[in-house]
């Protein structure tokens, strides 16, 4: 972890470029680094998923009007402050992604973080060997 799922409104396809945002998000995640300077985050448990809703209501229903629901799943134990430093460093690298978008049509945007232990966790792969060291 962290695993960021992002969920939007299919009107915003034509021009919203997710995959840049994707990148962008994985690497905002992978330069974050706790108080020693150590990664805040594996590179290897990075995820960043995105997906368009094609059946949306936002707002009054008008076909313009967007949304962008941004959820981003970390493991507890992390101090409060870097969590929140986080968290800053997303919704700004969103914000800049979004923001001609933003000034041109109705757009809502929301990032959340969810910090915790799960009741069930399972995991299987060989992605974090690939970074060991890094």
């Amino acid at each position: 972890m962290p695993h960021v799922t992002i969920q939007y409104t299919a009107n915003l396809d034509p021009e919203a470029r997710m995959d840049a945002l994707c990148a962008t998000l994985a690497e905002v995640i992978c330069a974050q680094r706790d108080g020693d300077g150590q990664r805040l985050y594996p590179i290897g448990g990075t995820r960043v998923l995105a997906y368009p809703a094609q059946a949306f209501a936002v707002a009054d229903g008008a076909p313009d009007r967007a949304f962008v629901y941004l959820n981003v799943r970390i493991a507890a134990g992390r101090a409060p402050e870097r969590v929140k430093a986080t968290g800053e460093a997303l919704i700004a690298a969103v914000r800049t992604h979004f923001e001609k978008l933003f000034a041109s049509r109705p757009l809502g945007i929301t990032l959340q973080i969810d910090e915790g232990a799960p009741s069930f966790d399972v995991k299987h792969s060989n992605l974090h060997p690939l970074f060991a060291g890094k």
